[in-house]
């Protein structure tokens, strides 16, 4: 697997870089903007890239917006958004564009090496993994939405939201996998949303339409 990061940090590209390696995983290039992540891309045309949200020249939200101008030129091209920060509107915009294979983690709860690099190979593979805490930011502000579900159903939801499967969220919650899918079916009905085969793609409309309204 080959993986270019968008990222300005020096020590923290190097020791990202450094546990790849000893994964298996290669690092053909290192941007420290969003021109030059871009330009990676296309030179090298990666399975994944990891981006932080915030690049040169203002450290605002360049590199976000650098990773959906590259998904834009490479349809489908697998982006794991690594950052302090959740930035909301192209958050949305990234998840909402329908094409999946999308990771947004939070740097500082990252805890173990062995979860980021599976979170990194289920986005190579077209999957979504999402922090529960981006997922919570990404619905602030939006609950009147979502005010008609049940608490079990907002834990279903926020689950999905992580790519979690069917068997995995009865798991976690303990429940059996009927009434897993007893509460998805009455989450797309109270959203408005078609229930549809395929986790990831259910995800991704739901996150959708949360953020429909930017």
């Amino acid at each position: 697997m080959r993986v270019v990061i968008a990222e300005d940090n020096v020590l923290l590209s190097s020791g990202v870089e450094l546990l790849l390696a000893a994964k298996g995983i290669e690092v053909p290039e290192v941007a420290a903007d969003g021109p030059g992540f871009v330009a990676a891309v296309r030179r090298h045309r990666p399975d994944v890239t990891i981006v932080d949200v915030r690049l040169p020249p203002t450290f605002r939200d360049e590199g976000i917006r650098a990773a959906l101008e590259a998904r834009r030129a490479s349809p489908g091209l697998p982006i794991l958004v690594l950052s302090q920060y959740v930035e909301r509107v192209y958050a949305r915009e990234l998840l909402a564009d329908g094409g999946g294979a999308v990771g947004y983690l939070l740097k500082d709860r990252v805890a173990r090496v062995s979860e980021f690099v599976a979170a990194l190979r289920t986005v190579a593979a077209g999957g979504t993994v999402m922090d529960p805490e981006v997922v919570a930011q990404l619905m602030s502000g939006r609950e009147r939405r979502i005010d008609a579900l049940t608490a079990r159903e907002r834990e279903v939801l926020t689950l999905m939201a992580q790519g979690r499967d069917n068997t995995d969220i009865g798991a976690r919650l303990t429940i059996t996998g009927s009434a897993v899918h007893k509460h998805i079916g009455n989450i797309f009905t109270k959203l408005g949303l078609p229930p549809e085969e395929g986790g990831h793609r259910r995800v991704l409309a739901v996150l959708a339409f949360l953020g429909s309204e930017r």
